[in-house]
Order: C-alpha cells, then sequence, then structure tokens
C-alpha cells in the first residue's frame, strides 16, 4: 500500500476536478444541450463546494450475545440487524481483497473520489443504448450507509439512497473529507462492517456465520468471492435460493478473475477456487428468547428481559431500553448454571410431563449474591400458532366450555417469576419461617413453648365458614392430623408444620411485624387481594400459613437471604456485562443490603434444618415433613414444606450455603384446581426440588451453617421447682409462681406417688422462663418413668406429610 498523500495542493486538485465534473454531471441531468458548456461548470463547481464536509456517523446497530454463567456456553442472541463489528485483523486477507476486486480496484490510489470513474460514467451514461454506469468508490459507498445509519427521520434514509445526482454530488463531498480523516484500511474495515449481505446478515462477521458457519478470519478465497459478489443486489444473487444460487456462482466466479487482475492471487489460484464445489449454509442467527440456545432455556432469558427492561440505565424508555438490547451490541454474562439449570430441566419434567396440567416449577438462587442460578418449569417456551394450535383446552371449566385453550404445553407467561396476569401460588407452610423470623427479632428464642392445641381460637376476626369457630366469626384454625397438638418449641413445631403453634405466636408478634418481615426477605404481594390485605395486616391471621401468593424465585429468595446471614440481595440475571468497547458495566454487580441481625437468621435457619431431615448441635427436632432432604442431597441442609386446603398448590424449600431451592406445584390455569397436588411422591413437587439441589451441588465444598448463640436459642432459663406427690393443683400454683405457664398430661403415667398426684414435668431441671410446663399425673402402682419429654413428647415423624 503506498503512502497517501493529503497535502494541499492534491486535496485542493481533488476538490476542483470534481466540483468541474459535478457540473457537468448536473448539468447533464438538468439541461442536456448545455452540458459542457463554462457556464454549467461554473455553476456546478460552486455548488459542489457549498456541500457540507462533515459527516455524522452513529455505530450502526449491533447483535447482543447471552452466555451461561461460565462465559462460554451461548444462551441466546438479541438484534434488530445480525450485525457485529470485527477489526481488520480479524478478517481474512482474502475477504479485504475480494472486496477491492469487486467494487472498486483502486481503492488504495484514489482520494475517495474516483475521478476517472466519474469521467467515464458521465460519457458512458450520454451514449444512447448503453447501460447506466456507477462510479461509487467503496468510500462513497460507505458514506451512503454512514448517512442511512445516522438519519433519525424515514426521509433522511431515503435521500441517503435515492438514485439522484445530488445524492452523487454529496457523496463525493463527503468521501474526500472522509478520506482525509481515515486510513484507507479504517475505510475498508467499516465498510465491512456496515455492508448487508442478505437473509438477515448486516456485516461480514454476520454474513460469514451465516452462509458458512464459521468466523470472517477464515473465509477462504471461493467463499470470500462469494460474499463480495453479493453486496450489489444480496437478494438477486441469494446463494440460499434455486434462483439465486446459479447466480452468485457466476458473480462469485467474476469476482475472483478480477482478484487476478488486481494481483491479489494468481491465476492458477483462482482456477482451484472457481472449480470448488461451493457449499452455502442458510443458517440465520436465531434472535430473541423463543430462539434460545436450549428451549428451556427460555423462561430465563424471559426473566433476563423483563429485568433489563426495567433499567434506567439503559434508557429512560421502555422502547430505548429495547433497542439499546437489540442494537447496543452488549456481551452478557448471564447467571444461569449450566449444571444447576440442567439438573433442574430434567427434574421438573421428570416429575410431570410437558403436557400436565400441573407446573412443576423450580428456582434456584445463590444467597449472598442474589444471582439466579436456574429457572425451570415443564413447558414449552413458545407461543402457540393460532392457526394451528397445539396447546391443551384449557383446564379451567369456564373457559373449556369455550374452547379456549390453556397455556400447556407451550407459554412464554413467566411462571416463574410473576409479572404479565401471573400474582403467584399459595406456599404453604413455607410462610411460617417469616413468623419465626418475625418472633426471634422481638426476643421471643428457639426454645420458646406453646401448647398448641387441637383447635387455636385466635383474635382474628373472619366471615364465618369452615375457618371460623362454630357460631363465630374468630379464625379458629386445626392441624392437619390431632396428634401434633401438644407442647411445642420453634423447632418442634416448625418441623412438625403445627398450625396451631404458629398462628398463636403470630398473635403475640403482631401479624402486620410477620407480613413486614416477610416483604423485607423477598417476598412481593402483586394480586388485588393480597395487596387489600397487607393494609389491614394486623387482622391477617392466616397468613403465617402460607395463603399469601409468591413466585418459586420469591420464595427461593426469601431463605437465601437467611442462608447469607440475614443479607438480602434482589434476585439479578446477570453477572457481567460489557459493552462494544469491552468496558465492563457496574449495573451487573449484586445489590445486596443487610435487613437481618446475623443472629436472627443463624436461628432461623437452625430450626429449618429440622423439616427436612438435619440438625444442627443446637437443634432440637422432633419431626421432619421432608426429612429424606439431608440424606438424599448429602450436604448440610435447610428448608420447609408447604401446602393449602384441598392440596390445590404443594411447595418446598431447600437449600445449602450455596443454593437455596424452591419448587411449587399448582394449576397456573386455573388455581382453583381440582387436582391433588403431591409432595414426596415421584410426580411430587419434593423430588424436584432435592434432586435440582443434589445435582446442583455436585462438585461443591460441604459448608456447614453456623449454629446459632445459646441466647437466641434457648433464652433466658429458669429452674423448674419440683412438684413430684403433691396435688395437681399445687403443682400449678408453684409452678405459676415460678414463672412457667403450666399445662396438665391427659396421660397417667406408672410413679411412686399415688394415683392423681403430680409425678413430675416435661420438660424438667430447666427451661425457658414464662414457658410451658406440662404436669404429668401419676397412675400410681409403680416406680417413676422417665418424665423428661422432649416438648410434645411425640417421637419424630420423618417424611410425615406436611400441615397448613
Amino acid at each position: 500500500m503506498r503512502k497517501r498523500d493529503h497535502n494541499v495542493l492534491t486535496n485542493a486538485a481533488s476538490l476542483l476536478v470534481c466540483g468541474l465534473l459535478a457540473g457537468v454531471v448536473v448539468a447533464a441531468a438538468a439541461f442536456p444541450a448545455v452540458a459542457m458548456s463554462g457556464l454549467a461548470a461554473k455553476a456546478g463547481a460552486e455548488t459542489f463546494g457549498a456541500l457540507p464536509t462533515e459527516l455524522t456517523v452513529a455505530r450502526a446497530p449491533q447483535i447482543s450475545y447471552l452466555l451461561a454463567s461460565d462465559a462460554k456456553t451461548p444462551l441466546a442472541t438479541m438484534y434488530d440487524e445480525n450485525r457485529r463489528d470485527v477489526k481488520l485483523a480479524d478478517i481474512s486477507p482474502f475477504m479485504q481483497k475480494a472486496i477491492i476486486a469487486a467494487e472498486d480496484h483502486d481503492f488504495y490510489k484514489h482520494n475517495g473520489v474516483d475521478i476517472n470513474g466519474v469521467a467515464r460514467a458521465f460519457v458512458n451514461n450520454q451514449s444512447e443504448g448503453s447501460g447506466r454506469q456507477g462510479a461509487s468508490t467503496l468510500t462513497m459507498q460507505y458514506v451512503r450507509l454512514a448517512i442511512a445509519y445516522s438519519a433519525t427521520h424515514p426521509a433522511d434514509v431515503v435521500a441517503a439512497t435515492e438514485d439522484t445526482s445530488a445524492r452523487k454530488l454529496r457523496e463525493m463531498r463527503l468521501a474526500l473529507q472522509v478520506d482525509k480523516e481515515f486510513s484507507k484500511d479504517e475505510i475498508l474495515t467499516r465498510y465491512l462492517n456496515l455492508a448487508a449481505f442478505g437473509n438477515g446478515a448486516y456485516g461480514i462477521y454476520a454474513a460469514s456465520q451465516v452462509y458458512f458457519g464459521k468466523p470472517p478470519s477464515k473465509l477462504k478465497i471461493e467463499e470470500a468471492a462469494l460474499l463480495a459478489g453479493m453486496v450489489k443486489a444480496p437478494t438477486t444473487n441469494d446463494p440460499t435460493t434455486e434462483l439465486g444460487f446459479p447466480r452468485a456462482l457466476e458473480r462469485r466466479d467474476y469476482v475472483i478473475q478480477n482478484m487476478v487482475d488486481i494481483k491479489a492471487i494468481t491465476q492458477q489460484e483462482a482456477d482451484a477456487a472457481k472449480a470448488v464445489d461451493l457449499v452455502v449454509k442458510d443458517k440465520r442467527t436465531p434472535n430473541g428468547c423463543v430462539a434460545a440456545n436450549v428451549n428451556e432455556w427460555g423462561f430465563f432469558c424471559d426473566y433476563f428481559y423483563r429485568w433489563w427492561m426495567d433499567q434506567e440505565t439503559f434508557g429512560s424508555t421502555k422502547y430505548d431500553r429495547e433497542r439499546r438490547l437489540k442494537s447496543g451490541g452488549y456481551n452478557v454474562v448471564t447467571s444461569i448454571d449450566v449444571q444447576a439449570q440442567r439438573a433442574a430441566d430434567k427434574a421438573v419434567r421428570k416429575a410431570k410431563s410437558v403436557n400436565s396440567k400441573e407446573a412443576a416449577m423450580v428456582a434456584v438462587i445463590e444467597p449472598g449474591t442474589g444471582r439466579v442460578r436456574a429457572l425451570a418449569v415443564n413447558r414449552q417456551f413458545k407461543l402457540d400458532d393460532p392457526k394451528n394450535p397445539k396447546n391443551k383446552i384449557s383446564s379451567d371449566p369456564a373457559k373449556s366450555k369455550k374452547k379456549i385453550r390453556g397455556n400447556y404445553p407451550a407459554t412464554v407467561n413467566p411462571l416463574l417469576t410473576g409479572g404479565d396476569g401471573i400474582t403467584g401460588y399459595q406456599a404453604g407452610s413455607t410462610f411460617k419461617m417469616f413468623t419465626i423470623v418475625a418472633a426471634l427479632e422481638k426476643g421471643i428464642p428457639l426454645g420458646h413453648t406453646i401448647n398448641a392445641q387441637k383447635q387455636f381460637r385466635s383474635e382474628y376476626i373472619i366471615r364465618p365458614g369452615p375457618a371460623a369457630c362454630p357460631g363465630t366469626n374468630l379464625y379458629c384454625p386445626t392441624n392437619s392430623t390431632e396428634s401434633m397438638a401438644g407442647v411445642h418449641n420453634m423447632w418442634s413445631a416448625f418441623g412438625r408444620s403445627v398450625n396451631t403453634y404458629f398462628v398463636p405466636l403470630q398473635q403475640q408478634v403482631g401479624a402486620e411485624n410477620v407480613v413486614k418481615a416477610a416483604k423485607r426477605l423477598g417476598i412481593n404481594f402483586r394480586s388485588e387481594e393480597d395487596l387489600t390485605l397487607e393494609k389491614g395486616a394486623h387482622q391477617w391471621g392466616a397468613f403465617t400459613l402460607g395463603v399469601s401468593q409468591t413466585t418459586p424465585l420469591d420464595l427461593a429468595n426469601a431463605y437465601a437471604t437467611l442462608a447469607a446471614d440475614g443479607k438480602y440481595c434482589e434476585p439479578i440475571p446477570v453477572q457481567e456485562i460489557r459493552d462494544p468497547e469491552g468496558n465492563k458495566l457496574d449495573i451487573a454487580n449484586p445489590r445486596c443490603e443487610k435487613r437481618f441481625s446475623t443472629e436472627v437468621a443463624r436461628a432461623a435457619v437452625d430450626a429449618a434444618r429440622c423439616p427436612v431431615g438435619d440438625r444442627s448441635s443446637s437443634s432440637r427436632c422432633t419431626g421432619a415433613t421432608a426429612g429424606n432432604v439431608r440424606g438424599d442431597v448429602g450436604y448440610p441442609v435447610a428448608g420447609k414444606s408447604g401446602t393449602t386446603d384441598s392440596e390445590k398448590t404443594a411447595a418446598l424449600v431447600a437449600m445449602t450455603k450455596q443454593y437455596a431451592v424452591a419448587g411449587i406445584m399448582a394449576d397456573p390455569d386455573w388455581p382453583q384446581t381440582n387436582v391433588e397436588m403431591k409432595h414426596a411422591e415421584k410426580d411430587g413437587i419434593n423430588p424436584p426440588v432435592w434432586e435440582t439441589l443434589r445435582d446442583a451441588m455436585k462438585g461443591k465444598p460441604k459448608i456447614q451453617f453456623e449454629p446459632p448463640g445459646q441466647k437466641i436459642s434457648e433464652g433466658d432459663q429458669r429452674s423448674i421447682p419440683d412438684v413430684k406427690c403433691i396435688s395437681v393443683e399445687q403443682a400449678k400454683t408453684r409452678l405459676k409462681g415460678a414463672g412457667f405457664e403450666p399445662t396438665v398430661s391427659s396421660a397417667r403415667v406408672p410413679s411412686s406417688c399415688k394415683a392423681g398426684e403430680a409425678a413430675g414435668t416435661s420438660p424438667d431441671g430447666r427451661t425457658i422462663k414464662n414457658g410451658v410446663v406440662t404436669i404429668e399425673v401419676s397412675s400410681g402402682g409403680g416406680t417413676p418413668g422417665n418424665t423428661n419429654g422432649t416438648p410434645g413428647g411425640q417421637p419424630a415423624r420423618p417424611g410425615g406429610r406436611p400441615n397448613g
């Protein structure tokens, strides 16, 4: 390449000649009879000199790439135009020479305008019967593309591309200026990144991918020549069509021979390239979440898209944000963990087929960062074709009568994350965790005991009905089995899911405080009913039993906040975002804040180890509603199961220090389903949750949950007075005087004391101040038995049915 001479004389001469030629061209178009007169040339030169010399160059739309958290696995691509700018060093030298051979032999010799070419075109175009001949250089073509992409109004785009002398003049004037400001290599690079190659491919990077499935650096002679031959007429020379293929090959051979003419290749290389039986792919780059790399990952992709659309960093309006995503050329490393996502996809489909009306939904989130690691549901992520619908008739009877189709097996609704009318699902007893947290914040320890009755008569006012005490408007919850009644602390009550422990505990700390704790942990209220109840939260008696609607993602994040020692993190689907220049954006950073004390969080997690079959050195677990989880996962775990009236939904949360997994099974089309949602069965919600956690954790270190301190666990411990062999009434008085709440066991125990006297207490020794102490009654005629029972005196029931 020769060193270009931009001295004043050279450029002045170019301007003068171009101006004179411009005058001739303009005059020839308007007044053919005087085209060669001096007056025309003078007028043209003055017009040319008055044209603008500044070219505004806006960045052309760039494709954005979404990758998994490993920064390698493709998730999806999003674009308005499939384009990715590349450097000249990343473009095959054959491609560089081919485009010059096809479009502008003298590219490295002229100053942006080929004066000889303009003159030839003028003479040719004046001859009758001869075809129209152009004189556009690559630089002028780049100017035309740059003007079009920088246009802010449709009329400007038309002006940039219409076949008029005025447009040619402007291109020539700007081309001279561009040639001064940029090197030839830079102009060539810019042109190759802007040019359209058909089939949705803009720029050489997209073209080489669409037609040959390779990066532009790997293009061979015959491939480069084919692409170079397409820019003049991408539709006519489309090698993916039956009519276009032979035309494309003919044009390719023409370009190859031109490469010989400009001495880019030898004749021998040209003959060999022409002889290649070229195989052209037709692989349009997938666009959007419906074309995600793996269909099941579309639900995560859609969550990312919705998250992006809410970020004001990317624009003040939804329109601006979408344009930034589809035109901004971002490299997005999302938070999706391929191992966890594949595990979740496999687990939910193992439990329920895509054709099942029941949706098995699982969300995985990372405590301490809020990064969403997986979202899975037994559905296909796509729109049902209205012309050829495949979805089943809706399970909702009202819609079924009208033959309205449901959202299975295909849907794009945000089932796992909420929004667009999806308000969530009842998660049952998983919400009891929020009562524990509120109680702990009030200074009530895990060891706090309550004598849980078969039915609790609360102070909450509700409408008369099955949930009210007969003849009253007071909320009176019961347990799923009568055997749950008895004295419980938080460990045993949570492990067994005792409704008549948690409703009085909620009443003690204030339902409004339980609701606030849930919101601080990450629960969002979306339904109108829940938002209304929140306003009168003090009377929301059933809240602790999980009657509010939530999503798997919210539920997972609420528990993750506790696993992170009380640090709440906003759920986020990204871990790194870079702009086209490679700059890392802060918006991908975790957004976390400390919302609960470490002691409160650790104590809550300690209680949550009971329902899933785990326990710490401080835990006093006596029951487990999902007791297999610890053994099947093989890691320290915490969590809780939950169900609702008539088993309309089923839920389970299971977490380690690294991952919190929440699953809900429901019918999104008809919440009042008559299908019983299951738990531990192979087609229930429990297996997808623990199988996802088990497989997601493979290869990761075992990290123990830190046990809470003694004070928040045991509270203020007091000695229990000796009541053996005194009357029951005396025993009650003595216990009340010592600051305890006495109850009398209905069972009799063998004892050396007289029948009907107090034989001892459960517990004995020491217990929490104001705690419940049960008086054991002697049946007489024997030696004292062991009256040191666990709270409630019930054996553990691993795998038992959840309650509430």
